[in-house]
C-alpha cells in the first residue's frame, strides 16, 4: 500500500510562479525600454562577459517556462488528455510561439532582406518544445539530470576544443570566447547570413539566439523542470521553500566556480551563465514561494504580478509591437507626422522622452522613469484581460 505523505498534492495552479512570472516579464519590458543611453548601468545588458540583473531576465522566463511544463502537463493528463494529444499540442505550440517571434522581428514592414528567424520568442518555442516532448516520455529526476549535464558540459567542450572553420583552435589560434569568432557566430554565418540580430550594422557577424546556444538554453528549462518536479512532490511547504533556496545556492557556487574557465556570457548563453542564472531565478521563485505559499500574502502586492504573469506571453508581444508602432511613427521635415522605416527621421518616441521625461535632472531617473511608464501603459491592456477573465493560450 502506497504511503499518502508521499503522493504528489492535488494539480492546482502555483500562485507564486504566477507572482514569478509577472515580475519577469515586467522586468523584462523594462529593460527593453530602458530610456537609452542615460539608464542606469543595471538596465542594461552585459557587452560581453559578465553580468547584469538584465541578463538575468531572459533565463528566468525559460526557467518558468520549464516549472510550468510540469503543472501544465500534469493537470492536463488529470483531466484525461491522452499524451498524443499533448504532444501535438506541444507541437503545435511551439510553431505559432516561433511564428510570433518572426513577427515581433518584422513589425510593422516585414522586409525579408534582412529578416530575423531567431529571437527571444523562437527561443522559448524551442526550450518549450524539447522540454514539453522529454517530459511527455519521461518524468524520472535523473534523465532530466543526466540530459542537463549532457548539454552544459557538451556545449562547454564544442566551444572550448572544436576549432572553428578558417579561424583555428580556441585558445590557441584565437582567443576563448572570441566576440566574434566563435563556434557559435560561425554556424549562424552559415546557415543565415544577413539575417542575424547584429546585421548589418556589424557585416553579419553574430544573433544573441543563435542555433547552437539552443543547447544550454534547454539546460535552463531542464533546471525549471527540476524545479517542478521537486514543488510537485509530497514536501511539506516548508521543507520545499528550503529545497528551492538549497538548489539556488548549489546552482550560484557552481555557476561561479565554472565562471573562472567559461566566462558568464549571456549573448553565447554559457554554461556557467545557466547555472549562475538559474540559480538567481531560483532565488526569486524561492522569494515568491514563502511569500504567497508559506506566508499566505496574497493580497495586494501580488495584484500588477499576478496581471503580468497571467498573461506573460501577450504582454510581451503588446510591449515589443507598440515599441515598433512608436518607432515608425517619424517627424516629416515639415514637422509633420509619417509612417516609414527611415531612420534619418526621428521617431515619436525620443520625441516623447525630451520633452516629459528629459526634464528630469538626472538622466538615469529619467531613464528609469520612461521605463517605468512605458511599462504601466502596457499593464492596461493585460489588465483588461486579467478582469474579464480572458487568459490568452498559444
Amino acid at each position: 500500500m502506497s504511503n499518502p505523505s508521499l503522493a504528489p498534492e492535488p494539480i492546482r495552479r502555483l500562485l507564486s510562479l504566477d507572482v514569478a512570472r509577472g515580475i519577469t516579464i515586467a522586468f523584462m519590458i523594462m529593460v527593453n525600454n530602458n530610456g537609452g543611453p542615460g539608464s542606469w548601468h543595471f538596465m542594461n545588458h552585459a557587452q560581453w562577459n559578465g553580468l547584469t540583473p538584465t541578463d538575468l531576465v531572459f533565463p528566468t522566463f525559460v526557467f518558468v517556462v520549464g516549472v510550468s511544463v510540469v503543472f501544465a502537463t500534469e493537470a492536463r493528463l488529470a483531466r484525461g488528455d491522452t499524451r498524443k494529444k499533448l504532444a501535438w499540442h506541444t507541437l503545435q505550440r511551439a510553431v505559432i510561439l516561433f511564428l510570433l517571434g518572426v513577427i515581433v522581428n518584422s513589425f510593422p514592414f516585414f522586409e525579408l532582406v534582412h529578416m530575423r528567424f531567431y529571437g527571444v520568442l523562437q527561443r522559448i518555442a524551442v526550450c518549450y518544445l524539447a522540454v514539453g516532448l522529454f517530459y511527455l516520455w519521461d518524468k524520472r529526476v535523473w534523465t532530466k539530470v543526466a540530459a542537463l549535464v549532457a548539454a552544459l558540459v557538451g556545449y562547454w567542450v564544442l566551444l572550448r576544443w572544436v576549432s572553428v572553420p578558417g579561424a583555428g583552435m580556441p585558445g590557441r589560434d584565437i582567443p576563448f570566447m572570441d566576440m566574434t569568432q566563435n563556434l557559435v557566430s560561425w554556424i549562424d554565418r552559415q546557415i543565415l547570413p544577413y539575417h542575424l540580430y547584429l546585421d548589418p550594422p556589424l557585416h553579419n557577424v553574430r544573433d544573441p539566439e543563435g542555433l547552437l546556444s539552443n543547447l544550454p538554453a534547454i539546460g535552463t528549462a531542464l533546471l525549471g523542470v527540476l524545479t517542478g518536479l521537486w514543488l510537485r512532490s509530497g514536501k511539506a511547504i516548508s521543507a520545499k521553500a528550503q529545497g528551492l533556496a538549497a538548489g539556488a545556492v548549489m546552482c550560484l557556487t557552481l555557476g561561479y566556480l565554472w565562471s573562472l574557465w567559461f566566462p558568464l556570457n549571456k549573448n553565447m548563453w554559457t554554461s556557467s551563465f545557466v547555472l549562475v542564472a538559474g540559480g538567481y531565478s531560483l532565488c526569486l521563485l524561492t522569494l515568491a514561494f514563502w511569500a504567497v505559499e508559506k506566508q499566505g500574502w496574497r493580497k495586494g502586492w501580488t495584484w500588477p504580478w499576478l496581471v503580468f504573469g497571467s498573461n506573460a506571453i501577450a504582454a510581451y508581444m503588446f510591449s515589443e509591437l507598440f515599441s515598433s508602432t512608436l518607432g515608425a511613427i517619424r517627424f516629416t521635415a515639415s514637422g509633420g507626422l509619417t509612417f516609414t522605416s527611415n531612420e534619418h527621421l526621428e521617431s515619436i518616441q525620443p520625441y516623447l522622452f525630451h520633452h516629459i521625461f528629459a526634464h528630469i535632472p538626472d538622466p538615469g531617473w529619467a531613464a528609469f522613469a520612461y521605463a517605468v511608464s512605458y511599462t504601466a501603459v502596457c499593464l492596461i491592456p493585460v489588465w483588461i484581460l486579467y478582469r474579464k477573465k480572458i487568459f490568452v493560450k498559444v
